[in-house]
């Protein structure tokens, strides 16, 4: 180890560093905090939805729209940290200082997933959810001021530790920074939905959000503690004024100088920029009209970034309604967006050392822009996919009633079998403790029954609206008892359970996550929500016990029948029957995975190429204002999804899918009419020129003034040569 010296830098600026195998050990702190706050953020975003749904009880469509505001704000305010960060406090500051903000947002966010806080009945609701709303949403903007606004400076700020000769260990550097990115983003999307799965609380156990999101601002805590302990280590640069303003001055310029010029009597001028040329130099003019010129690309760009973040929303919502069971292992719905970073590690090298080379092989001049647009193709049939994946959901979930309709489900508590007869239906003949398959659905408010023989013939009220299930006693003469049923799937994957006690006696089950109290002769408990997986009950009335064990999938309901032959003993899992009123999730995780492939692919090739491009039309000095109009078109596709999911409000899911894939293909059809029509350039060429012409112009100006000033030294000679004459004159 040896001390670090830059000549370039001065010994007043440098920081005291050591250098490690040729690197500055100061980057270690920026890597160790590049990858803390990635897995904050990427952790935090990964449940964020499912908060919104379940936490906060909104439905998917205002889920969605405060979604993608988040995102759009995370994309808008890098533009406000660069600008802050080059024109006032540097870079190093502006991490410091919008680190603790982002740090307060996640403690924030934290803070207001904790259900006990307002929950002063102990039933496991909040009752103060305004509490919660206003806190989190506080915290998701200081979230988005944090993340956004060091998102420009932290790469830049590593890259500044670096001297001259030190190129190589730079690029080095940058490739372990974004590998950082994607594995914080990888590793927090696959532990943080596996937090929030988990039970907890203080008076009453829930979901865990308070820990997925707990978690990520730990680690934001020890990403900004990391990064101020090698405060003494860095190089600071001063700011140095921002290349962002310097354009937009020169545009208002030139758009406020075409206005006061805007009569017939001035002549055009060939580009409405060169209006600006009596303020700004001629080579930043022409720099900004390079940069317009790939801002008019950028146009029709936000559309695939409209479908590309839905992976985040509306397809976790998807994947609430999915079956999880990979063999043994169980996938949470949030865990799905593990196959994004997954893909990408594998698709990027594969794309450029394969299917590039391959597609130059046979000829084809597959150019950037072309690129571009498979991309989006690749994007739409991405929605397609998803459709046909909502079109297969949609098949397997239960009709409901409207609300001018009334569903019915039988259960026969007796030991002998009974016709049933009822309106618009065929008779139906009900074997003893068992329940109907399905519900019989009825327009009118009351209809008439009769079971038996003989027919014992009653009128029934029905609810609108609503399910009911109707418990046929063992003596069909006694009172006749309706349960309300649930009316929507169970959220989270959970499964709604019930029991209906058909014994004489009173029975109690519990199970350790719940606890259905004791069920009196001919009654029914209320539903208890139960995880997936093999669950045991245990039943038990006076000192006699027994105990059920049964597997559950996702999103089901059921009602167990206790009858009354049930003996207790080891036995009695034979005698309990099963009346499955909601199915479980039939339709696969496993089919979003062609959905994730394309949508990868289409990012591979978009937005990677993009990036590319958009660095090889850019003028030196303007890279920056390209990656914020490339950053800016993200935030505007976030807020076309909100805008969609707002004003469409379509009826079917599988429907707005489709007119999300084929806005895209109308604007990829556009794009490609522009790519077209574009000209690639050379900016290093096209600056050289410029800078040759102000040189020849420079060297003009130099010769005229030197032969100016030779002509003002022969009139000076001149002149004092007659002064002299005139003097020698008057002296003779």
């Amino acid at each position: 180890c040896t001390d670090k010296e830059d000549p370039k830098k001065g010994k007043e600026k440098r920081g005291t560093s050591k250098e490690v195998c040729g690197y500055p050990l100061s980057i270690f702190f920026i890597v160790v905090n590049e990858f803390c706050e990635r897995f904050s953020y990427y952790g935090m975003r990964a449940v964020l939805v499912l908060y919104f749904k379940y936490f906060l009880r909104w439905d998917d469509d205002l889920a969605t729209s405060i979604y993608h505001t988040f995102v759009a704000l995370c994309y808008l305010t890098p533009i406000l940290g660069a600008i802050v960060a080059d024109s006032w406090l540097g870079k190093f500051k502006t991490i410091i200082y919008l680190s603790i903000v982002y740090a307060i947002g996640q403690v924030a966010m934290a803070v207001s997933a904790i259900h006990d806080i307002t929950d002063t009945d102990r039933d496991g609701t909040p009752d103060n959810m305004t509490f919660h709303v206003v806190l989190s949403m506080v915290g998701l903007f200081l979230i988005a001021l944090g993340t956004g606004g060091i998102k420009p400076c932290v790469a830049a700020f590593g890259g500044d530790q670096f001297s001259d000769h030190q190129d190589r260990q730079r690029r080095t550097f940058f490739s372990v920074f974004y590998l950082c990115i994607n594995g914080g983003s990888l590793l927090s999307t696959i532990i943080t939905p596996i937090l929030r799965a988990q039970d907890c609380g203080i008076h009453s156990q829930q979901k865990c959000y308070s820990l997925a999101f707990g978690v990520p601002a730990a680690l934001m805590l020890v990403a900004l503690v990391v990064f101020i302990v090698g405060s003494g280590m860095y190089y600071k640069a001063e700011p140095q004024g921002n290349i962002m303003l310097d354009v937009c001055k020169c545009i208002g310029f030139a758009i406020k100088n075409r206005y006061r010029h805007r009569s017939n009597q001035y002549p055009k001028r060939q580009h409405w920029m060169d209006w600006a040329e009596e303020k700004y130099d001629k080579l930043l003019i022409a720099q900004i009209k390079m940069v317009l010129k790939v801002l008019f690309l950028y146009i029709p760009l936000p559309m695939f970034w409209t479908l590309f973040d839905q992976k985040g929303s509306r397809w976790t919502l998807q994947a609430t309604t999915m079956n999880g069971y990979f063999g043994s292992l169980v996938i949470q719905p949030d865990q799905m967006q593990t196959v994004n970073p997954i893909l990408i590690l594998t698709l990027v090298p594969i794309m450029d050392s394969v299917i590039y080379p391959l597609i130059n092989k046979c000829g084809l001049n597959f150019t950037p822009l072309k690129r571009m647009t498979v991309g989006m193709l690749l994007a739409a049939i991405a929605f397609v996919c998803a459709a046909l994946v909502q079109i297969e959901i949609d098949k397997t979930l239960p009709t409901f009633p409207s609300t001018s309709q009334s569903q019915l489900k039988l259960l026969n508590m007796g030991s002998e079998t009974v016709t049933i007869k009822m309106p618009g239906n065929d008779p139906l003949n009900l074997t003893a403790a068992q329940a109907s398959n399905e519900y019989f659905t009825f327009e009118a408010g009351q209809i008439n029954i009769s079971v038996g023989h003989p027919e014992v013939r009653n009128t029934i009220s029905l609810a609108k609206g609503q399910r009911q299930t109707l418990l046929i006693p063992l003596t069909i003469t006694d009172e006749w008892l309706m349960t309300d049923d649930i009316t929507s799937k169970p959220q989270e994957g959970n499964n709604a359970i019930r029991f209906v006690n058909g014994m004489k006696t009173a029975v109690n089950v519990s199970i350790p996550a719940a606890n259905f109290g004791l069920i009196e002769p001919f009654s029914y408990s209320n539903y208890s929500l139960i995880k997936n997986g093999k669950v045991t009950f245990t039943l038990w009335s006076g000192s006699q016990s027994c105990e059920y064990s049964t597997d559950f999938g996702f999103g089901s309901s059921y009602t167990f029948f206790i009858p009354s032959t049930l003996v207790f003993g080891p036995n009695c899992q034979e005698s309990i029957t099963a009346a499955e009123d909601i199915k479980p999730n039939s339709v696969h995780m496993a089919l979003q995975i062609p959905q994730y492939f394309f949508i990868t692919a289409g990012e591979v090739m978009f937005s990677v190429t993009g990036l590319e491009f958009s660095y090889s039309q850019a003028p030196s000095n303007m890279k920056a204002v390209l990656q914020a109009g490339w950053l800016f078109t993200v935030a505007i596709g976030n807020f076309i999804v909100l805008i969609v999911a707002e004003l469409a409000k379509l009826p079917k899911q599988w429907a707005e899918y489709v007119l999300f894939a084929s806005l895209l293909v109308a604007v990829c059809f556009i794009f490609s009419i522009m790519a077209y029509f574009y000209t690639y350039i050379d900016p290093a060429e096209i600056e050289a020129q410029f800078k040759k012409n102000v040189n020849e112009d420079d060297e003009d100006n130099k010769h005229k003034l030197q032969k100016t000033e030779v002509e003002m030294n022969k009139r000076d000679s001149i002149k004092c040569h007659d002064e002299d004459d005139k003097d020698k004159q008057t002296k003779m």
